[in-house]
């Protein structure tokens, strides 16, 4: 995010963020998304007061919105990676570094205000004033993430926004559910989700975002298919009368239209899997050299991040061979996607992108939940064909008119080139 924020205008604007449930819970992301804008609201003074250059042309242009999403998965029980995140999400550091997390108060913010008269107006006066620094750089929203998602996509013309999604992909399966040929007409669903030939980092074969929401991640891509229905995830099992959704939406989604309904336009969704984005690193060292002498001089940004960071390099110290010390790394997978925006959606010439692939995700596996499943059979497929199943292709694998088509990331301008470029960018 931090990413998006600081590019130049003239390669994004950032209109929503758009929170939901990831490595934490809801709550702690949205903490940590107004802890962002804290801190480079002061990173924006400590600069100017200083006659650096103040960076972050982007969101100084326009101030995005701030929307607050799914606090649960469509139909299973919310899994989180707060093993590895800290139960906050950023390692602690609202525990260890308290004067760098904004004052509580920031939570009125999203509630919606009651009916103005002389009494709520003199309240909500002293509030401004309390808030004025969370406030100053978004715009908090008092409607669901997935509505301001579809807003968005309706007032402007098809094809020019995109929607890059780096966790699960609840929000974005509710806005597909409400209107899927608003959706539509997004440019692109960047998602960083999934394990295709390559181990998961959840289990064996899934990876988290895909794997903490499969039905919703089954959901999105079955727009991508000539017949949206020939994918779709099979409907939950019955509740008993013991049992409740406490921990998943009230209700499963319903049906899409038919693909008749739907009209001739699909989804086009992009995937950055685990097969790519593990490839590209940010090792400490590198880190630490960039931030050290910032931190010295009383960088906020780079206390901050270096206070969030430096707990995930520990962690992986602690739990993979061959991160000992400086030579400790994370893989970019978020920041990848954020990349292909700034640079891939205008110039595509350096990357590498296999079109049409029909990628389906397990649901109902006992072990293989959130398994990106592929065909790997060496079969000829069909041709024109009328979408009926054929013997020894269950599912319709061969079938033309059957199948997502998704997008899949092959290749990068570059393994080592990413990690320079983003702390160039967000460190000015």
């Amino acid at each position: 995010m931090l990413l998006a924020l600081a590019a130049t205008p003239e390669d994004i604007e950032v209109l929503l963020i758009s929170v939901t449930y990831g490595n934490v819970d809801v709550q702690n992301c949205l903490r940590n998304v107004v802890s962002m804008f804290h801190i480079i609201e002061q990173e924006i003074q400590w600069r100017n007061d200083r006659g650096l250059p103040i960076g972050f042309e982007s969101l100084r242009r326009s101030k995005p919105l701030v929307a607050i999403g799914a606090d649960c998965p469509l139909e299973d029980t919310t899994r989180m990676a707060d093993y590895f995140h800290g139960t906050d999400g950023l390692g602690g550091i609202h525990d260890t570094h308290k004067h760098l997390t904004p004052p509580e108060t920031w939570k009125g913010l999203f509630m919606q205000p009651p009916p103005e008269t002389d009494v709520t107006s003199t309240a909500r006066s002293k509030i401004k004033d309390d808030l004025s620094s969370p406030t100053s750089l978004f715009t908090p929203s008092f409607r669901p993430s997935h509505l301001e998602i579809l807003r968005i996509l309706e007032e402007n013309p098809p094809d020019t926004v995109s929607v890059i999604a780096i966790g699960p992909l609840t929000n974005v399966a509710l806005a597909a559910s409400h209107s899927p040929r608003t959706l539509m007409r997004a440019k692109s669903i960047l998602v960083m989700g999934g394990a295709v030939s390559v181990p998961g980092n959840m289990t064996p074969t899934a990876e988290f975002n895909t794997y903490a929401d499969a039905t919703a991640a089954a959901r999105v891509y079955a727009l991508t298919s000539p017949t949206p229905s020939s994918t779709m995830p099979p409907p939950p099992p019955p509740l008993s009368q013991t049992a409740s959704r406490k921990e998943t939406l009230a209700e499963p989604l319903p049906p899409y239209p038919s693909k008749d309904e739907l009209g001739d336009r699909r989804l086009n969704v992009l995937l950055f899997p685990l097969d790519i984005t593990t490839q590209h690193e940010l090792r400490r060292d590198e880190f630490e050299t960039k931030t050290g002498a910032l931190i010295a001089k009383g960088s906020p940004l780079a206390e901050w991040t270096n206070a969030f960071l430096s707990s995930t390099f520990d962690k992986m110290d602690t739990l993979h061979h061959g991160h000992e010390g400086g030579s400790a790394s994370l893989s970019l997978h978020d920041p990848l996607c954020v990349w292909y925006a700034l640079t891939g959606e205008k110039d595509s010439s350096k990357w590498s992108i296999k079109e049409g692939e029909d990628l389906r995700v397990e649901t109902a596996g006992q072990w293989t939940r959130g398994t990106y499943i592929v065909d790997r059979r060496d079969r000829k497929r069909l041709e024109n064909d009328d979408g009926e199943d054929v013997p020894g292709d269950t599912g319709g694998w061969l079938s033309s008119t059957k199948g997502n088509r998704l997008g899949i990331c092959m290749q990068t301008p570059g393994e080592r080139v990413l990690a320079p470029l983003m702390l160039e960018t967000i460190f000015a």
